[in-house]
């Protein structure tokens, strides 16, 4: 899911000495201070004489981080107790199959109505100050060759990008959530169902961060910038839920659209050997438990596959919780039907709208 922030971008000459291992190929693009301070978990470092070998058997360098090397251990590790063995989520994901995951595609739903025209414009006018900020380009089909180097995606740009959205992307369900059950409280009248799908929804985004910070660590900036832009969406989003709940699920749902061209995008390059470090660098454990990954799909590649089926998902709850009525109508996604033979909105991606279901479907 997208943001609205982005972190600014730096150029890195060398930050370790000429003898001994140095970054493989780091470009940035600003002379400013870090921008992420990524510390590396699954990158290659190069060494003087051309080999390669794991980021990880570095663990006692300070590669490219502005955190302090005493703060530096192992990103979040699991708590240690004398009785507690592991923790358990009350949220079990759906099973994705390979072949669900690999037909999702790329959509829109057209703008109908003033709020859906103010939805959309919002997010394009957000996404493209992220894009200008970020120095990121997509290039038109067949003109690659000619996007300016600054413009070229690696594992490193990617990675920041997919950390810093994932980090306010579970914003919009916990605040939807949590407005929704004051006014179940407040009211003392039933919810029908939405509290739990939006609080799932953010759980699930915070899932996406997590997987991904097994690969790196912020630093400094990057947590200021996450900090800023978690501040501002939150109150932002607040206040626009309480004025109009139906615009805000559509904002979200156009929001998940340029999430899944992005991730989108990300898998393409892995499959045209343009992210080669990704080629088969396994997945985070944590994501592999998460979703569930079969035997023989626990790449990089699986994972962003996962992920963008995530979006997806998401794409088509908040359309479809923005065609309902925001006061009476029941949740779709936690609704037994009565007619079992008749296709329905499900967690699972057994079937998927893009553009959402409209209300006469399924109320």
């Amino acid at each position: 899911m997208y943001s609205t922030t982005a972190t600014a971008p730096i150029r890195v000459t060398s930050i370790l000495p000429k003898r001994g291992l140095r970054l493989t190929s780091l470009r940035c693009y600003s002379n400013t201070a870090c921008s992420s301070g990524l510390r590396s978990g699954g990158f290659f470092v190069q060494n003087s004489n051309g080999h390669h070998r794991s980021q990880q058997q570095t663990d006692n360098k300070r590669v490219f981080s502005t955190t302090p090397r005493t703060q530096i251990k192992e990103f979040f590790p699991p708590p240690e107790t004398d009785h507690i063995r592991d923790l358990e989520s009350s949220w079990t994901h759906p099973v994705f199959t390979y072949k669900q995951m690999r037909d999702i595609k790329i959509a829109h739903r057209e703008a109908k109505t003033w709020s859906d025209w103010v939805a959309l414009g919002t997010v394009r006018m957000l996404r493209w100050g992220m894009d200008y900020v970020t120095g990121y380009k997509h290039p038109a089909e067949g003109e690659e060759h000619k996007l300016p180097r600054r413009f070229i995606m690696d594992e490193r740009k990617w990675l920041i990008r997919f950390i810093f959205l994932e980090s306010v992307a579970g914003v919009p369900g916990m605040v939807g959530g949590m407005l929704r059950h004051l006014r179940s409280l407040r009211k003392m009248k039933r919810d029908n169902g939405w509290i739990e799908t939006l609080l799932e929804e953010a759980y699930n985004e915070r899932m996406h961060l997590l997987s991904f910070m097994k690969l790196a660590e912020p630093g400094w900036f990057m947590r200021l910038m996450v900090l800023g832009a978690q501040g501002v969406f939150f109150n932002g989003f607040f206040i626009s839920y309480l004025v109009s709940p139906r615009t805000c699920h559509r904002f979200v749902g156009y929001l998940e659209e340029e999430a899944v061209i992005t991730y989108t995008r990300a898998i393409q390059e892995i499959e045209d050997g343009k992210l080669p470090k990704w080629t088969t660098m396994p997945a985070p454990e944590i994501a592999i438990k998460y979703w569930n990954m079969p035997e023989g799909h626990h790449t990089m590649r699986d994972l962003l596959l996962y992920v963008r089926a995530d979006e997806a998902k998401h794409r088509e709850v908040n359309h479809t919780l923005g065609n309902l009525n925001q006061q009476t109508d029941p949740n779709p996604y936690v609704a037994k039907y009565k007619d079992d033979n008749v296709p329905h909105p499900s967690k699972g991606a057994d079937v998927v709208r893009p553009t959402g279901w409209e209300r006469e479907e399924v109320i």
